[in-house]
């Protein structure tokens, strides 16, 4: 890794730029991203192919190193099995094993427990397990059962898939996304799993507040802050702010990790032409009270130099944003393709100054 001084040169005022210039005797570029599902996964497909991890690598040991802190807010228990959606997807994306026209689930996905689940009327019928997929399930629910940590889980998991990158839950603990609503069918307000609001009425029904169950309790899993405080670079991945980012914010001790961290914070804008690049995030940032914008989501992370997060922050081509205290600059942000992805991630390292 080389480091140079662009607009996040070194200060006395910032820690992470004085302290970047200190970096310069690593040879390996060692990268910490905070991710979501899909989109997430999909942005760390552009980071392995810029580094050439993963399915990019050339067979000879990369010397650079990619870790993934994901959100576990949509984590559920279904048909007896604990589900990870999140961290899953990731797994699958960087294994080759994802279907490409969903974006989640395994490839060459069949259907025959869930067929036989709906035909004993088993309950969620809303939500579907492919035959695939289950395997990974069973596999995590006997593991949890036994006693292991989801991070142990997650590694041994890992080591069927060969991701190219280590892949931490954000907390061994349970952190779950909840959402209020006013039921359709008898007007109560009642909460329900995220699951139910996500996949079952597709955010489309009368929405008061998300409740994060857990979160107050619950604590970085192992090597989560030290990925954090360790790497040479943090991204802030194209993810949902609310339902995938801020569940990972809200865990102890990530939040101080980034404040303090000597690596440059970087994250991209998940709105371009004021739309999501994916899923409803626009229900999610209008629920609380944040603009489907660039530069109000970058407001919502807010500048290390003040109480947030962020030393860069990147948008769109044609987008405008100020954000006080961030260096925004505007690129494409269209993962149409891992090498196009490869180019974002670029753009980012180099506004911290960072050159794999």
């Amino acid at each position: 890794m080389s480091v140079t001084f662009g607009s996040l040169a070194p200060s006395a005022s910032h820690p992470a730029k004085l302290f970047g210039a200190q970096r310069l005797l690593s040879f390996g570029v060692k990268v910490t991203v905070l991710v979501g599902g899909v989109g997430g996964a999909r942005f760390l497909l552009g980071v392995q192919h810029l580094l050439g991890l993963g399915q990019f690598g050339g067979g000879d040991e990369s010397p650079h190193e990619l870790t993934a802190v994901v959100n576990i807010g949509d984590d559920a228990w279904m048909f007896g099995v604990r589900i990870c959606p999140d961290l899953d997807t990731c797994m699958y994306t960087l294994g080759g094993g994802i279907d490409p026209e969903r974006g989640w689930g395994h490839r060459d996905e069949t259907w025959h427990a869930k067929e036989e689940l709906a035909a004993y009327g088993v309950q969620p019928d809303w939500f579907g397990l492919g035959d695939r997929d289950l395997a990974t399930h069973l596999v995590r629910t006997q593991m949890l059962r036994a006693g292991y940590p989801l991070s142990a889980v997650t590694e041994a998991l890992c080591t069927r898939w060969q991701p190219g990158a280590r892949l931490l839950p954000v907390s061994d603990d349970r952190a779950e996304t909840h959402v209020v609503i006013t039921d359709p069918a008898d007007g109560e307000k009642k909460a329900i799993h995220f699951q139910e609001w996500w996949v079952r009425y597709r955010a489309q029904v009368p929405t008061d507040s998300f409740a994060f169950i857990g979160a107050d309790k619950a604590t970085a899993a192992p090597g989560v802050t030290e990925a954090i405080e360790g790497a040479d670079i943090v991204l802030i991945a194209p993810s949902n702010p609310v339902v995938s980012i801020g569940p990972i914010l809200g865990v102890g001790g990530v939040r101080a990790a980034l404040r303090t961290t000597p690596a440059p914070v970087i994250g991209y804008s998940p709105i371009v032409a004021g739309k999501p690049l994916r899923g409803m995030a626009d229900t999610c940032l209008n629920l609380i009270g944040v603009g489907t914008t660039s530069e109000a989501v970058g407001a919502h992370y807010g500048a290390r130099s003040s109480t947030g997060i962020l030393d860069g922050w990147l948008i769109h081509e044609g987008d405008h944003a100020t954000v006080p205290g961030v260096d925004v600059r505007a690129v494409p942000l269209l993962m149409t393709e891992p090498a196009v992805t490869a180019e974002m991630v670029r753009a980012g390292m180099e506004l911290a100054g960072v050159t794999p």
